[in-house]
């Protein structure tokens, strides 16, 4: 028996088979027998919009994979340059590979200073650093005009460079500006997390070595942030990457994606629960009322994952070599209880509310000092490769313009009437 479903029209009882290919079915099969006629699907949550070779994601077994690699191997043993390289390439990078890719990198960090001395400095003082990282994505466009010659893979790598070497610098600098801090310029013997907390955190030090447990947990964090597929901002990025826009632009809008509270701002909103709650003493009655429908658990379940978060096992096994580093952080307990009552209370199992990556991202953030607006900007950073591969892979799919149709539900035909008649 062939892997296949039969769809048949009710009303002319013509039917066609369309044969399953990699979990999917082809929507083409279905035009043919009842054009005009749509799938409804808000949300595109039972709807694949694109074929992409990078991430695996087995939400129901709890299984991440960039390019077949286990999430959990490249966080044991990969680096954050080196994820970049496999996304972006296929394939891991060998010694001399991986070498170029990091010098490439590391010495286009720098950014114009017309935008260091102009740009940041139009922001309002008080402006949010995800909004001026957002807007500073945009403009590099109009300092590489040659971006929009998307045609030529050397012109398209040598921007996919420029983006992932830049962005940590553009982030750092959205923060000193909203703390009122002079800007840091970026080290070249640094590694990138290292040149990354040089810029956020260095004063008047010759030489700033950030702790090297705060600057691998930095790495893996982007590492686990890299991709996950077709998510919000990974589709954005891709919808605007199909009208050619150049990658800087469809960048810009990935990262406005990610600046909505649904996607990026998560781990802040769990820090906010955390806040919430106060004490130990206070989880029951915090329990009891998310089960009466009073409130949400944040940083568990996912629209993804009925399974526990693999990235969730990696992020708080970090977070106990931080806090040596930091000192504990005193919501961690609550956090800690918060998770046991998950995994153990009927009313979570049964809805798969398992703890999923936010969950404690944040504890960590906040113990390394980064303020809970810098959360989301964090998040972008390490999921800039994953943006950039999507849309690298799109243009070489030479995929049509993305256009989804609509069931129209407003009004039938009627006569304007003249605004004195109304």
């Amino acid at each position: 028996m062939p892997d296949s479903v039969t769809i048949t029209d009710n009303r002319s009882g013509e039917s066609v088979e369309v044969p399953i290919v990699n979990g999917g079915v082809d929507a083409s099969a279905w035009n043919k027998l009842l054009p005009g006629i749509w799938f409804l699907d808000p949300g595109f949550g039972a709807t694949a919009s694109a074929e992409s070779a990078i991430t695996e994601l087995d939400g129901g077994n709890g299984i991440l994979r960039y390019r077949g690699y286990p999430i959990e191997q490249l966080a044991e043993n990969s680096t954050f340059l080196e994820v970049c390289y496999l996304l972006l390439n296929g394939e891991l990078p060998d010694k001399a590979q991986y070498d170029q890719w990091v010098h490439d990198i590391t010495f286009h960090t720098f950014i114009h200073e017309n935008m260091r001395k102009r740009f940041y400095e139009g922001f309002h003082y008080d402006a949010h650093p995800m909004g001026m990282l957002m807007s500073a994505i945009a403009a590099l466009s109009t300092f590489y005009p040659e971006a929009k010659n998307i045609e030529d893979p050397d012109n398209r790598f040598r921007q996919i460079n420029r983006l992932i070497s830049k962005v940590p610098t553009l982030a750092a600098m959205a923060y000193r500006k909203s703390i009122g801090m002079p800007f840091v310029y970026p080290s070249n013997d640094l590694n990138y997390a290292e040149n990354f907390l040089s810029m956020m955190w260095r004063v008047a030090e010759p030489n700033y070595e950030p702790d090297p447990v705060l600057s691998r947990a930095m790495d893996v964090l982007f590492m686990l942030h890299a991709d996950h597929e077709q998510n919000c901002s990974t589709t954005a990025m891709r919808v605007i990457g199909s009208s050619h826009a150049d990658p800087f632009s469809a960048a810009a809008g990935a990262t406005a994606g990610l600046y909505g509270p649904r996607h990026g701002g998560a781990n802040e909103a769990v820090i906010n629960m955390l806040n919430g709650i106060g004490s130990y003493e206070n989880i029951p009655a915090f329990v009891e009322s998310v089960k009466a429908g009073e409130g949400l658990l944040w940083g568990f379940g996912h629209r993804v994952y009925k399974a526990y978060d693999p990235r969730a096992r990696i992020v708080k096994n970090h977070a106990d070599e931080v806090f040596k580093v930091t000192g504990r952080n005193p919501l961690l307990d609550i956090a800690l209880k918060l998770e046991e009552i998950a995994l153990s209370d009927e009313y979570f199992m049964s809805r798969n509310l398992y703890p999923n990556v936010d969950f404690y991202t944040g504890l960590i953030y906040q113990a390394m000092g980064f303020p809970m607006d810098m959360f989301t900007v964090l998040f972008a950073i390490g999921r800039m490769p994953g943006w950039l591969a999507h849309w690298n892979e799109s243009i070489e799919q030479n995929n049509r313009i993305s256009r989804p149709r609509q069931i129209y539900t407003g009004p039938v035909e009627r006569d304007y009437v003249a605004i004195g008649e109304r």
